[in-house]
């Protein structure tokens, strides 16, 4: 569901709203955390972040009024090819208790209704077995691999991707 006036996504478990100043110091740590640093590199290196996308819609993750982590999606408008892409971090303290399941819904719930995509996907490593779980959960489904998609944040070579997606009317 959403607060349209202040932009807040409300979840079962999670609200989400747009990345404040102050949520910065928080979301640095967590992506500095060796689970996400492994996934996700230096993101919040670039000069500017996590404002420094406007093509980016980011929203912190919030549970008990706690930054848990980042979720953000970007959009296709070209109409033969619209559709909506997303991403997320969480903090690995909190990994397990239906943080991401509830996060990912509620932003693919948003993109389908409020901003009226068919398609959406997303893009984890193919060895992120607790990704995959989390995105099969909400309705994506594997779509291909993409070989040597992404190059590993510690520079030590290429790693695999696995395209996901899910249509309007498979949310789970």
């Amino acid at each position: 569901m959403t607060d349209n006036r202040s932009g807040w996504l409300h979840g079962e478990l999670v609200r989400l709203r747009p990345v404040r100043g102050s949520d910065v110091s928080e979301l640095l740590r967590i992506l500095r955390t060796e689970e996400v640093w492994r996934r996700w590199g230096e993101e919040g290196a670039r000069p500017g972040w996590p404002f420094d996308d406007p093509d980016a819609v980011r929203y912190a993750i919030l549970r008990h009024d706690a930054v848990r982590g980042l979720i953000q999606y970007e959009e296709e408008t070209e109409p033969m090819y619209r559709h909506a892409s997303i991403d997320i971090f969480l903090d690995p303290a909190v990994h397990g208790q239906g943080l991401g399941r509830d996060s990912v819904r509620t932003v693919v719930r948003h993109l389908l209704g409020a901003r009226g995509h068919h398609r959406i996907v997303i893009d984890p490593a193919a060895d992120n077995e607790a990704a995959i779980r989390c995105y099969s959960a909400v309705g994506f489904r594997p779509v291909g691999l993409m070989r040597r998609y992404e190059l590993a944040p510690d520079g030590s070579g290429w790693h695999d991707g696995l395209l996901m997606d899910l249509l309007a009317g498979e949310v789970t």
